[in-house]
């Protein structure tokens, strides 16, 4: 759900761009998602007897080029089927041969200036994938889990030292404990020793500030193996590691006990053993965040290990620059700060995987350890050779580092490797589309792959990757939580466009998706879509049922609805381009909505609608086939597939004129006049048919409308279509409230229709003293707001107006409402 808002949103961009007149690029693609694939793959030789272990990478590599070719093309169909008009003859793939060169070559160049760098550092290991993950690639959540108080024997004293641990199955790597150097309770121990439960290993007590003196007892075990925190206290006072943690998660044989079984499996049996053997003081509730793999679910374990790191400060500042200064904006610009704070506490980024899917890292060893990055073998040996010259080096004795990057590390190139950038950086196609003009994607990325493709553009093309950066929202479901398929609460995409067309899912989508802001997604809202798209089907069978005459003159009242209809598209146009340059694209397909659903087809069709089998004049017909062409074309980019039919079913075209390659209408004048004088003319024509609904008037019967003059004329260019649309046998202008008749007020102007003889007058009378009871109660409080000094030296101008109008309203209404009781009582 959250890649088909995505792409809807890019398409609707691209769809406007290529009707603005521009030459619209969209490149679509897919990433190799080294871990999800591998991980797909090996659980697929599993249902088919084979073990990856006993696999050749060259034979893996063919069953995972295999299971890619079948179901890599899912996601692209899925999204023909939503209609994202991509140039799809450029489909890129992150281990296309070009797209996998330009990885290498950055690799390499990046190794050459000292910024690829190989070490040995606590990382984030997900046993499940069998890889390290990168800190972004972390998920944490809360958790209920336990606090258990262990007891630790000291040596050469009587009595223990308790520490409490929510992972006691770790006590087997511990090699100290430590204390907070002010914590009286535990100053005479510190330079003392303790035993690790149950194995007995000797290890000295210490004291660090870094100790948190209220969360348990006061006195931490250091497992620096483990964790993070207890591995720089390792490295800083000198403590010896033990890696009690197999790659899969099993306990290794340094855990002395336990040999093999899965570390969840031992919580349980070493708690039983510390209960058993009296170690356990307690055991309490707790709650706390553990650390999930984005891609496996699996609980991340901290692990030493020797990985690849890529150096990200000298990176990251000029990618902060370039967003600071507004060179990329970010819409919504709340994620600005996010971005800044990201950049300024980067951290070295973990790009090596343990694993065969993916691109291979290009480092070659000999065998005493020296290495050099390069394109191959044959290369390396040269490199080898220059480095070297007096050494006799063979080919045979080069060896490929195993691992491969992060899938991340070629994703971040894609603004540059899809028109072949890096390998070709003078090439005719990145010379034109690079930098491109936005980007779509979800917040919840902007680390993993926005922060650093800025860092690869000012890198590799010293300019910026984008101009926008436009961030959805989550998709979530009506509970809050967001969409997975984790949860099983994401429906299948296509599904719902089998359920509601694309047409219905986009919009749906796109009405309740401001940029940035979560979605609570509900079919319900695709059921909406669908509804528009009868709604704008059931105008065109109307439209295109009509005769025209092409003696026939064109009523006044046509005349006026044209001129109204016209000043009235033209506003609602310059308003959606306005939200369309601000990136509000759910505002501004809800202005074009509006303008279609209410103004098209609600007033405009109903005016110049010929009687029952009568026919229309020509002027008009055509200036309303014109009028809906323009209306699809502003829809098109939001809903392409009803635009493009209806577009050749309101004339025949010559091929090749589609809507999809036609240009914007061009906006014209508005005339702000005669849309005031609609809105007039609209509030007096829902009041009638209000008033025919309440006092049980039929529509069939025609009523006299009367109209209280005040000082000025009043202008009578919506008489005729008022006239019909209410079927008034006339319009009287009178310069006293009449007797015995209802009435309303349309904007201070007071209107009035003659009582029927068939209406209830003590009934009337009734309800018009309650209303006015209501109606003084209201005047009463916003009179009590506006005398309230502080509300109104305090509140928003706009705010402390809409007050003042609403008691002018009031006003005005009791005004009416006591003339005609008035009237009633007198009659």
């Amino acid at each position: 759900m959250g890649h088909m808002l995505n792409n809807t949103i890019q398409d609707v961009l691209i769809r406007r761009a290529r009707m603005k007149g521009m030459n619209a690029c969209w490149v679509p693609g897919t990433d190799h998602a080294s871990i999800a694939t591998e991980a797909k793959v090996v659980n697929k030789l599993k249902l088919e007897g084979i073990d990856k272990a006993t696999l050749s990478r060259e034979e893996f590599m063919k069953h995972a080029w295999e299971w890619r070719d079948k179901h890599g093309g899912i996601i692209l169909e899925q999204l023909k089927r939503l209609g994202a008009s991509c140039d799809w003859d450029r489909t890129a793939f992150t281990m296309d041969e070009s797209m996998y060169e330009s990885v290498i070559d950055v690799f390499i160049d990046l190794f050459d200036k000292g910024l690829i760098y190989r070490g040995v550092r606590m990382v984030n290991w997900d046993p499940q994938a069998l890889t390290a993950v990168s800190d972004e690639e972390v998920i944490y959540k809360e958790v209920r889990s336990k606090l258990y108080y262990i007891n630790y024997r000291l040596k050469d004293s009587i009595g223990h030292i308790t520490i409490a641990t929510t992972r006691p199955e770790t006590i087997l790597g511990d090699t100290a404990i430590c204390v907070h150097p002010e914590d009286e309770r535990f100053s005479h121990l510190v330079g003392k020793t303790a035993y690790v439960p149950l194995i007995n290993r000797e290890i000295p007590i210490i004291a660090d500030e870094y100790v948190d003196r209220e969360f348990g007892t006061g006195a931490l075990k250091i497992t620096p193996a483990h964790d993070i925190n207890d591995y720089n206290l390792g490295l800083k006072h000198k403590l010896p590691s033990v890696d009690i943690f197999n790659d899969n998660g099993t306990m290794s044989k340094q855990a002395i006990l336990y040999v093999g079984k899965d570390r969840f499996e031992v919580r349980k049996l070493i708690v039983k053993q510390l209960e058993e053997e009296g170690y356990i003081s307690k055991i309490e509730d707790y709650t706390n965040k553990i650390g999930f793999s984005e891609r496996t679910d699996a609980v991340i374990e901290p692990k030493i290990s020797l990985q690849w790191f890529l150096k990200m400060d000298q990176l990251a500042n000029p990618a902060l620059d370039v967003v600071e200064e507004d060179q990329i904006r970010f819409h919504p610009a709340k994620f600005k700060n996010i971005y800044r704070h990201w950049m300024e506490n980067v951290k070295d980024w973990c790009i090596s995987r343990q694993l065969w899917w993916g691109q291979q890292i290009p480092v070659f060893y000999l065998p005493d350890g020296e290495m050099v990055a390069a394109k191959s073998k044959e290369d390396a040996l040269i490199r080898f050779g220059e480095r070297f010259p007096d050494r006799d080096i063979e080919i045979g004795q080069l060896k490929q580092d195993e691992d491969v990057v992060d899938t991340w590390f070629s994703s971040w190139l894609w603004p540059i490797a899809v028109f072949d950038g890096i390998r070709k950086p003078k090439n005719s196609e990145i010379t034109y589309y690079y930098p491109t003009n936005d980007l779509v994607t979800a917040p919840d990325i902007i680390f993993f792959w926005v922060a650093r493709m800025i860092m690869a553009g000012t890198e590799y093309r010293k300019e910026i990757p984008f101009q926008n950066v436009y961030f959805t929202g989550i998709v979530r479901d009506k509970n809050g939580r967001k969409m997975s398929k984790t949860l099983g609460n994401s429906p299948d995409p296509i599904d719902l466009i089998e359920q509601f067309g694309a047409d219905g899912v986009r919009m749906g989508m796109l009405l309740m998706a401001p940029a940035g802001n979560d979605l609570p997604f509900d079919p319900a809202l695709c059921e909406q879509g669908r509804n528009f798209s009868n709604k704008i089907w059931n105008a065109l069978r109307l439209v295109k049922g009509w005769q025209s005459d092409q003696n026939l003159k064109q009523p006044e009242d046509a005349q006026v609805a044209l001129r109204w209809f016209g000043s009235r598209f033209n506003e609602a146009y310059a308003l959606a381009e306005d939200h369309f340059e601000k990136y509000r694209l759910s505002d501004a397909l809800m202005t074009i909505y509006k303008l279609i659903w209410d103004d098209f087809c609600s007033w405009y069709l109903e005016m110049i609608k010929p009687g029952m089998n009568q026919p229309i004049d020509n002027k008009t017909l055509e200036a309303t086939i014109g009028f809906f062409e323009d209306l699809m074309k502003l829809l098109h980019p939001f809903m392409p597939f009803i635009t493009e039919e209806i577009w050749h079913v309101l004339r025949e075209r010559a091929e090749g004129d589609d809507i999809i390659i036609a240009r914007l209408p061009q906006a014209t004048n508005i005339d702000d006049k005669i849309i005031q004088l609609f809105g007039f003319a609209e509030e007096v024509i829902n009041g009638i048919r209000k008033l025919r609904a309440e006092k049980n008037i039929p529509f069939r019967e025609p009523v006299e409308l009367l109209v209280k003059l005040k000082n000025e004329a009043h202008d009578q260019t919506f008489n005729g279509i008022t006239k019909r649309l209410c079927n008034l046998s006339e319009i009287r202008y009178v310069d006293e409230a009449p007797t015995g008749a209802f009435g309303f007020i349309a904007r201070s102007t007071e209107i009035f229709i003659p009582v029927s003889t068939s209406v209830n007058i003590e009934a009337e009378i009734d309800k018009l003293r309650e209303e006015l009871s209501y109606t003084k109660g209201f005047l009463e409080s916003v009179n009590k707001k506006l005398s309230n000094e502080r509300f109104v030296s305090g509140a928003p101008a706009d705010v402390v107006s809409k007050e003042i109008k609403k008691r002018d309203d009031a006003q005005s209404r009791i005004q009416v409402i006591t003339e005609q009781l008035a009237s009633f009582e007198g009659k």
